[in-house]
């Protein structure tokens, strides 16, 4: 019997059905001799800080850096029972083996190794490697299932980066929590990316804005230029000069352009694309992705390649044939397929280019969510585009003389319209236009006149950088760093394509950016946070160089203890270099309109926890720490929780408090409260008495 154990509860049920595993179990199903279960994403993840030592609860600078000897992990509650399941599984006396059938991928290593360490299992590993959810492309995988050790390095790069991102992460969000008295989260691949938010608001801020001016002659069907000058009566002199007057062509000059079909799309670039004709966010996009994968429509979502393996070459042919057959855009192919672009089993390594499944031929379209049906026809798109002929153009360019004075004109004529066509006929059905396209010219020869032409001065002023949008900033992530990363680093740029939506996301939730609608600003918390940031913590460079060295990691080339012990002595120097805050940033995290009394520390974050009407709250509004006045521990007791009361909580985690009443024996008694903080909704309080005393009356 096999043990076979999936990410997702969806992706699991997808490969019992090929397997014949219909039996239904609580947590699993069985059939075919073949056991099928499933994690949650990450069952496991690391534990926080105060489940290595009760004293890190509180956030000080005494207690860091926090580097724990053996690292711990942690489940929450709505998990267990999946995780229990699982390991009572693996360690059923029938399993014979066990088949890691996660995504394909580090994380996807990672989620199921640690379950695996987690239950204590001995059992032989074999792994499930595939690019697609098609039941041939399952049972093809089954296979050619791997041996598990193949994957070992796989894995011990993903934890040392799981690891580095908890050290880094933990140590730096307290440091300069403690040292500024506000939440301050602070993350290898989340900072940086707040940084370049930051850095572009900055450019646009400074940004002086200047006015041009340049001089245009209207010669019947087109229009000339000279050249832009600031000079308001320069221009104005040229026009003068050349109003009315004649112009020659003194040369033109003819080329042939030709624009090549785009490459395929791996996630990255479709996200990009999403957002620009959709204004859909990162996270949706993989959402939308995800859920087609998982319905067998597209192939693995998070790719970071754009071209096929040449085994593909047949499979692509049928689906492109069927999809010319089938959209209403593919009329405009013309010829035949041209696999070979995109087609390099060099320039793919885990998964290929993200393509629609023959599944499609099946489907019912009206069955989707409208969000899926977009991202699907996008990628049913782009295999068209792809492999389409190219577009050919004439480019023109013309020069002429009026009045002693040179003026240009540019224009193009398409020969032949290729790949673009067809993507403009999918965008006239959108009601949207495809990218603006230069003109064309008339026939235009040498010597050429034009008479009384009309001139005019065009004014303009000098544009500051765009904000950025989700689709701008997931390419400033992708070349991120690029100068002043090492020539031989595989991976550059700021995460993967598998976290940078998360990433997005997570700085929206916690308040460091705000989306207004296709826009990314960063808040004044933002900006504040990066002010006070060292610069090897905000530099694209440093996860660069964790990224080239998680891949000499599963190359074998580099050690797990060398990467972290370089992470470690990082924190250190970090912890060692900032051990007061910079008097200059204080006033930056003051609310100098906020006069509520601050009557502790918040026990889960660090910050301020301020008295109000009905209680004490923590001032993180991204914290959920609250101590209600009036809740049903005290309200059972007859008592108010005072701001006395709340204040040593905070400060000492118990209070000793007189005249608490027992409903059962109807008399009341002194006993010690004590703050019994889950990170729950809501915080919990238990009693302990006095050793040797009653405590009643």
């Amino acid at each position: 019997m096999k043990l076979v154990i999936a990410e997702k509860p969806s992706v699991a049920l997808s490969l019992a059905k090929v397997l014949g595993a219909t039996k239904k179990h609580d947590g699993y199903l069985a059939g075919g001799g073949y056991l099928v279960s499933w994690c949650y994403g990450h069952l496991l993840k690391l534990a926080d800080p105060e489940q290595y030592d009760e004293s890190l609860k509180k956030w000080t600078y005494e207690t860091l850096p926090v580097m724990p000897e053996v690292w711990k992990y942690s489940v929450s509650a709505d998990k267990k029972k999946q995780l229990a399941v699982i390991c009572t599984l693996m360690k059923d006396s029938s399993v014979d083996s066990v088949v890691c059938a996660t995504d394909a991928g580090r994380e996807g290593e990672l989620i199921f190794r640690l379950v695996y360490q987690y239950a204590k299992c001995k059992k032989p590993i074999e792994r499930l490697w595939i690019s697609s959810m098609e039941d041939d492309a399952i049972r093809e995988g089954f296979e050619k299932l791997r041996p598990g050790k193949v994957y070992d390095l796989l894995y011990q790069a993903a934890a040392c980066r799981a690891g580095a991102d908890w050290l880094v992460g933990i140590n730096a969000t307290r440091l300069f929590t403690v040292l500024y008295g506000s939440t301050l989260n602070v993350g290898r691949v989340m900072s940086p990316t707040l940084a370049l938010l930051v850095q572009r608001e900055a450019e646009i801020k400074n940004f002086k804005s200047k006015p041009f001016y340049v001089p245009e002659i209207a010669c019947g069907g087109f229009t000339a230029c000279a050249e832009r000058t600031e000079n308001k009566e320069a221009a104005q002199a040229v026009v003068n000069a050349c109003n009315g007057q004649i112009a020659v062509v003194t040369e033109v000059n003819t080329q042939k352009k030709t624009a090549q079909p785009p490459k395929l799309y791996d996630l990255t670039t479709l996200q990009r694309e999403c957002n620009r004709v959709f204004g859909f966010t990162a996270q949706q996009t993989l959402d939308y992705l995800q859920s087609l994968y998982e319905k067998k429509l597209v192939t693995y979502p998070r790719t970071d390649s754009r071209y096929l393996t040449e085994d593909m070459r047949e499979t692509a042919e049928k689906l492109i044939i069927w999809l010319r057959e089938n959209m209403s855009c593919g009329s405009a192919c013309k010829g035949n397929p041209d696999i070979a672009r995109v087609t390099d089993n060099a320039k793919v390594s885990d998964h290929h280019a993200i393509i629609p499944t023959m599944q499609i031929a099946k489907l019912d379209r009206s069955e989707l969510p409208a969000g899926e049906r977009r991202v699907l026809s996008l990628i049913e798109l782009r295999i068209l585009t792809a492999t389409a002929q190219p577009q050919i153009t004439e480019a023109t360019t013309a020069t002429l003389n009026c009045s002693g004075y040179t003026f240009t004109s540019a224009g193009k004529t398409e020969l032949q319209a290729g790949w673009k066509e067809i993507e403009r006929l999918f965008f006239a059905q959108l009601k949207q236009t495809a990218e603006k396209e230069e003109p064309s010219l008339p026939k235009l020869t040498e010597g050429q006149r034009f008479e009384r032409v009309k001139a005019s001065v065009r004014e303009g002023k000098t544009a500051p950088p765009k904000h950025y949008t989700e689709d701008s900033l997931l390419l400033a992530m992708e070349t991120a760093g690029a100068e002043e990363t090492p020539d031989d680093a595989e991976r550059k740029g700021l995460g993967t394509p598998a976290t940078r939506a998360a990433i997005l996301e997570k700085l929206v939730v916690i308040g460091f950016v705000e989306r207004k609608k296709k826009l990314l600003l960063p808040t004044q918390k933002g900006v504040n946070l990066i002010t006070i940031l060292p610069d090897n913590i905000k530099s694209p460079l440093l996860t660069a160089e964790w990224e080239s060295q998680l891949l000499q990691i599963e190359r074998g080339e580099l050690s797990v203890d060398s990467f972290m012990n370089g992470i470690k002595e990082m924190v250190r120097e970090l912890v060692q270099t900032h051990k007061q805050p910079e008097r200059r940033f204080l006033s930056m995290f003051s609310n100098k309109n906020d006069d509520r009394e601050v009557i502790g520390v918040c026990p889960r974050c660090g910050s301020a926890v301020k008295e109000s009407q009905k209680g004490f709250f923590c001032d993180n509004r991204s914290c959920s720490f609250a101590l209600w006045k009036e809740n049903r521990f005290f309200s059972g007791k007859k008592k108010i929780l005072t701001k006395y009361i709340a204040a040593a909580l905070l400060k000492e985690g118990r209070v000793f408090v007189k005249d608490l009443y027992s409903e059962k024996k109807n008399k009341t008694y002194g006993a010690f409260v004590v703050l019994d903080d889950t990170g729950g909704k809501y915080v919990n309080f238990k009693l302990e008495f006095p050793q040797g005393k009653g405590g009643r009356k």
